[in-house]
């Protein structure tokens, strides 16, 4: 099975790159091709003792089951499962029973020595779930897939973020940045926009990709798939459902890239393999989770390790593109490092990072406040998403009145902030038609902690 798979990138068949197909058929043809379904209990590229284990944990945690539900618990198809089952009733593990009221499916429970088998087995591993993918399995789909073969250019970024105010140099600084593959290193003042930039960064990457529930690494099943960070593609923009888990190996799940963000409560820990002692069972790290993706270290020097901690933890991966990972039993294993890396932070980058390191990011990009132009469309846009009419008058006091008698810079977060209490403020008092000076000033003290008011604020 795994020979049919694409060994290179030229093999990685994008939406639409096949002449007189459509898009729904050039993704068919590209999944089909990228991890076809097991047909044989062979074909699975894991050991059958591992996956009798497996299906004891299921067995043992269930009960009984009907061999339609393991058919679906494992994502494997009906003959494989039907073979390891025969299989294990040969070794005694598990015994048959009539077919159910609801189904005509046999139904399957474990014997004593299935049980013990079961037990046994989830002393080293206490994964359930769906059957993992093989390691070099895996790392052919990752690299087929690859975040770093998609081409970015001005027009398309430009386009993506037609809905979002932003300078068109800085935007054409983070899509070079993006292109270029190396790490990136973001920085500016607190609210400027880094972060909410970042998040959507993910849709200048293109198509959808494989994500496995789960890797065999050694013996055990390394967790991928995690439903907090992976977005499932479930429909078509008309509603109707594909049943593209139908033509690809059913152990995957089509999502769209992923966007990791991880913030101060970062450790060095949550880099490496998560295992829960209490379900022995373990979880890959965050930037595995992020493959295909991006993953963004925010509040760079907020973290409960020292930042050059931190940074030399990404040295190889950066440069070698690969990372080594350790399992609780000290085995340690090579996975590719295929995400874009972004590094943001409000402190000052000359104190957080020495040259060396600066050097080996490649881009660093300066986020800073808004022109008064762009600020005004950002704050037309959050009076349209809100409701609220455009008052030239009310944007002309925030200008002149609170800015201009202040030492505060405008910011692109600052519109959503202000009129958002503002409108509660309108709201309570009743007059959510009328925000005027006064409620808008209210807002302002709340939000900067300012005391006093002007005379406006007084007769409120």
């Amino acid at each position: 099975m795994a020979d049919s798979l694409p060994t290179s990138s030229t093999e990685n068949v994008m939406l639409s790159a096949v002449p007189g197909h459509t898009e729904e058929q050039s993704q068919d043809a590209r999944l089909r091709k990228l991890a076809p379904r097991p047909v044989k209990l062979e074909d699975c590229g894991v050991p059958q003792t591992y996956l009798s284990e497996l299906l004891t944990r299921h067995l043992l945690e269930a009960g009984v089951l009907p061999s339609t539900q393991l058919t679906q618990r494992l994502a494997l198809a009906s003959p494989v499962v039907e073979a390891l089952l025969d299989i294990m009733r040969s070794e005694s593990l598990v015994e048959v029973l009539s077919p159910g009221p609801e189904g005509h499916s046999l139904r399957y429970q474990l014997t004593d020595r299935g049980r013990a088998y079961a037990m046994d087995s989830q002393l080293r591993d206490g994964y359930v779930g769906p059957a993992p993918i093989p390691m070099e399995h895996y790392i052919k789909v990752l690299s087929a897939q690859s975040v770093h073969q998609h081409r970015l250019t001005c027009g398309a970024m430009h386009q993506t973020f037609s809905d979002i105010v932003i300078d068109r140099g800085l935007l054409d600084q983070i899509g070079a940045a993006m292109q270029s593959g190396r790490g990136i290193f973001i920085y500016g003042a607190a609210g400027t926009g880094k972060t909410y930039i970042a998040q959507r960064l993910s849709r200048m990457l293109g198509d959808l990709i494989l994500v496995p529930h789960a890797i065999f690494v050694g013996d055990i099943a390394l967790q991928l798939y995690d439903p907090a960070i992976h977005k499932p593609f479930e429909s078509q923009p008309d509603g109707s459902v594909l049943m593209l888990d139908k033509l690809f190996d059913s152990r995957f799940v089509l999502c769209h890239r992923p966007t990791v963000i991880s913030g101060g409560e970062l450790t060095l820990d949550d880099l490496e393999v998560q295992y829960d002692s209490a379900s022995r069972q373990s979880q890959a790290p965050l930037h595995l989770k992020a493959s295909n993706g991006i993953y963004m270290i925010d509040d760079l020097g907020r973290q409960r390790v020292s930042t050059s901690e931190l940074f030399n933890r990404w040295i190889v991966p950066l440069e070698e593109r690969h990372d080594y990972l350790t399992l609780r039993s000290g085995r340690r294993f090579q996975v590719p490092f295929d995400v874009i890396l972004i590094f943001s932070t409000n402190l000052d980058p000359g104190k957080l990072a020495d040259d060396a390191f600066l050097r080996r990011l490649g881009h660093k990009i300066r986020f800073e406040a808004p022109s008064k132009e762009n600020y005004t469309l950002i704050w037309k846009q959050v009076c349209a998403s809100n409701g609220i009419p455009f008052d030239q008058e009310l944007l002309r006091f925030l200008f002149e009145d609170l800015y201009g008698k202040s030492d505060k810079p405008m910011l692109p977060c600052h519109p959503r902030d202000l009129l958002g209490i503002a409108l509660d403020h309108a709201r309570y008092m009743g007059s959510e038609g009328d925000l005027n000076q006064a409620y808008l000033e209210i807002a302002w003290r709340n939000y900067f902690g300012i005391f006093g008011f002007t005379e406006a604020a007084r007769t409120f």
